[in-house]
């Protein structure tokens, strides 16, 4: 598994955990939808870390939570 896809599993769990859809984290972290969507859809290949912060800040948890499960601890190395 690749980081943008450990990042988008994270993005809707924590999405799923909390009953919100992806236009409600949205709203409540100030990054359009469709940036949201673009990361979700993997269009957006790069996102940042001020945007995944954003999204973490509308979710009221630290970067260090987004990114503190197994999936992150067990990525491949992406530079061969």
């Amino acid at each position: 598994m690749d980081s943008g896809t450990a990042i988008v599993n994270r993005i809707l769990e924590l999405c799923q955990e909390r009953d919100i859809s992806i236009n409600r984290l949205g709203t409540i972290s100030g990054v359009s939808q469709s940036t949201i969507n673009n990361i979700t859809s993997k269009r957006n290949a790069s996102t940042t870390v001020a945007t995944i912060k954003k999204l973490c800040d509308g979710l009221e948890i630290t970067l260090g939570e987004f990114f503190s499960t197994p999936e992150f601890d067990n990525l491949e190395q992406e530079i061969k």
